[in-house]
């Protein structure tokens, strides 16, 4: 597992770590920019990455800012260990359907 403390610092990992990194799990909205447009700014060096928002506000608040699609992989804080396993699974799992 790699973490990051900011946006910045996860864009430098996404670039520069050497193996595979399959999923980028990022709260919605950050300081800079937010998930999505860190989402954005991955794909093109890791254009097969998977993407999991979390967010203390509910999908449907976000959504009519554009902040995240319908049908994005969404997890509401507070969030259990075991909810996070889950989620995590079902995305990941969205590529063993690819």
């Amino acid at each position: 597992m790699l973490s990051a403390s900011d946006a910045k610092q996860a864009l430098q990992i996404a670039e520069t770590y050497e193996d595979e990194i399959h999923l980028v799990l990022t709260d919605v909205i950050m300081p800079e920019m937010n998930g999505r447009e860190l989402v954005k700014e991955i794909l093109p060096f890791r254009p097969r990455i998977l993407h999991l928002f979390m967010s203390g506000y509910t999908a449907d608040v976000l959504a009519p800012h554009g902040v995240i699609d319908e049908g994005t992989g969404f997890l509401h804080k507070p969030f259990s260990k075991a909810g996070l396993l889950e989620k995590v699974k079902e995305t990941l799992g969205v590529r063993l359907r690819l």
